[in-house]
């Protein structure tokens, strides 16, 4: 005669496993969701300023080229892909007297927030 034992191995997750994984989950998907939310702001940062470099760039260049940077201060503003970037030329002494400092003063809102950025060269004032 044969006997046949059967033994019952229970794959499954208990009760306290379960709700250890669940408390676990609610911990880590907030900060998870937050870290991403400060990624994109940092992203959204970085975009406008590198596009801020390029206005300033670009105003540097414009005035040099035509000759009107000369002046004491200029200003305006200057759309870039939908945005809107306010600047400032101006024109200091260097201390070299035969230099002048050019700088170029980039302002923009990203995140709620104004920020800035300032490119500066030297031109020879002769």
């Amino acid at each position: 005669m044969k006997f046949v034992t059967h033994s019952h191995n229970s794959a499954g997750f208990t009760l306290a496993e379960v709700l250890a994984a669940l408390m676990f989950m609610a911990i880590v998907v907030p900060v998870a969701i937050e870290a991403l939310h400060i990624a994109s702001a940092a992203g959204e940062v970085a975009e406008r300023k590198a596009e801020a470099v390029r206005v300033a760039e670009r105003v540097l260049t414009e005035n040099i080229v035509m000759g009107s940077w000369n002046q004491s201060s200029q200003n305006g503003t200057y759309s870039e892909n939908g945005h809107e970037f306010r600047w400032m030329l101006r024109n200091e002494p260097w201390q070299d007297a035969s230099m002048r400092q050019l700088t170029a003063e980039v302002t923009y809102n990203a995140q709620d927030r104004e920020h800035a950025v300032r490119l500066s060269t030297l031109l020879n004032s002769q």
